[in-house]
């Protein structure tokens, strides 16, 4: 399938929530409670509010569309929050919807967030899938860890950093 992949702009605050609560709700119902979910879709209407100013930012915002025109994957990125950030680039998120899983549409949403330039990120610590495909991707672990704030059930995650340009899959 093909898709379209463009900035984000204001007016797909709505979408993009939508379809980010149900990437968590995808990929995380053995990681997350019933109520996280629950208090996630409560507060839908906040988060779009939210997001819609998120996404007024020129930094990219990239938001994938199936033919359909709904919204199926997104990725955004920007300066790192980390005052010991290992480059200045960070990949805030990339989520897609596991229909679209193993049709290249992470790859391309992260080419178009931060190219082939040095950059990290943050990833739960027990999501395999994700770890794979970051390390196909040119990222490493660089053995800094957290938890996430309790609202997250204060879940582990990791950093993984890319230093150099990407040069393909590994």
């Amino acid at each position: 399938m093909d898709y379209v992949l463009r900035q984000a702009v204001p007016g797909d605050a709505e979408a993009l929530v939508e379809m980010h609560t149900l990437a968590h709700e995808e990929c995380y119902p053995h990681l997350l409670s019933a109520d996280f979910f629950r208090a996630r879709r409560a507060a839908v209407p906040e988060r779009v509010e939210r997001r819609r100013h998120f996404l007024a930012d020129a930094a990219p915002r990239i938001v994938a569309e199936d033919a359909t025109g709904a919204v199926v994957g997104f990725a955004d990125a920007g300066p790192g929050r980390d005052e010991d950030g290992p480059v200045p680039l960070e990949l805030y998120s990339i989520y897609t919807l596991r229909r679209t899983h193993g049709t290249g549409l992470g790859a391309a949403l992260l080419a178009a967030a931060v190219g082939e330039q040095p950059a990290y990120l943050w990833v739960l610590e027990n999501n395999p899938r994700a770890h794979a495909f970051y390390r196909k991707n040119g990222f490493r672990p660089d053995g800094r860890s957290a938890l996430l704030p309790p609202e997250w059930e204060s879940l582990p995650e990791i950093r993984m950093v890319r230093a150099r340009p990407a040069t393909g899959p590994k």
